[in-house]
């Protein structure tokens, strides 16, 4: 019950996780966030409007940004460089129907572009020092070791935060489909091959464009074009109904962190068969 266990463990992380993230430091900037999505609908094709969202948000990258490298994050600095050019990408790649706000969505691919620019910079940092390393200077083997050791937990940090993100995005797109976390654990098949067919199921559903449309336009399993695709009975297919629907949501979404949770069980089903 791969599935089942993770969503034990991580319900309480989401759970836990206030809203208050978007309320603190942005109400100027927040006056009307139930147009937000027509204004960045608009600003998709103007560039005039893009430039005003852009300015009018700069304190919400701020925040954000500052949030992840846990320090104040002024215009000055490459982080918010980073931070302007994914609320850019953030305006051209939202899509209403996917479910999310639009400043839920911004702030993951803000969130994810920063870290991976840290990332970056932290390898870079380390291959300069490997660079300038003594071999016979214990000491600097000592440094270096110890650089290591916190760019790694620096990492392991950077990838609990991510996916705690992806866990409270994945939460909010599944209410959309009326489907809790409590109701997922209920309703995971109890058998492996149960779950793998499921999962192979929502795979097949989310590799085609035609039936992931319908899935997120319509909240709802395009049952009768599914059919065509899969080797079951339809009596399966709606029996499982929530957690294919589930599976299938992360395999259209940006769950990176998640797949890992989804795809290791069938690896060990091949190793069991």
């Amino acid at each position: 019950m791969i599935v089942g266990k993770w969503l034990n463990k991580q319900s309480s992380v989401s759970i836990e996780t206030s809203s208050i993230e978007h309320k603190t430091e942005t109400s100027s900037i927040e006056h009307d966030t139930s147009s937000i999505e027509e204004l960045v609908k608009q600003a998709k094709v103007n560039i005039e409007m893009r430039n005003e969202l852009i300015s009018q948000y700069t304190p919400f990258m701020i925040k954000v940004t500052s949030k992840v490298c846990k320090q104040y994050i002024d215009r000055s600095r490459d982080e918010f460089s980073i931070a302007m050019e994914a609320f850019n990408e953030a305006i051209e790649t939202y899509d209403a129907d996917q479910g999310s706000h639009f400043l839920s969505f911004a702030e993951m691919v803000i969130r994810r572009r920063v870290i991976d620019y840290i990332r970056k910079e932290t390898r870079q940092t380390r291959d300069i020092f490997l660079e300038q390393e003594s071999k016979d200077d214990e000491e600097q083997v000592e440094s270096l070791a110890q650089i290591n050791a916190s760019i790694s937990q620096y990492h392991k940090e950077l990838e609990r935060e991510r996916r705690r993100e992806e866990i409270q995005e994945y939460q909010l797109l599944l209410k959309k489909f009326d489907i809790t976390f409590s109701e997922l654990v209920e309703c995971c098949p109890k058998h492996i091959d149960a779950r793998e067919n499921a999962k192979q199921i929502a795979k097949t559903l989310a590799s085609k464009p035609e039936l992931a449309n319908y899935l997120m336009e319509k909240k709802q399993l395009p049952l009768k074009q599914l059919l065509k695709f899969v080797q079951c009975s339809r009596k399966t297919v709606e029996r499982n109904r929530k957690y294919i629907i589930a599976m299938a949501l992360i395999y259209i979404g940006q769950f990176e962190s998640l797949r890992v949770y989804i795809e290791p069980e069938q690896i060990q089903h091949r190793k069991e068969g």
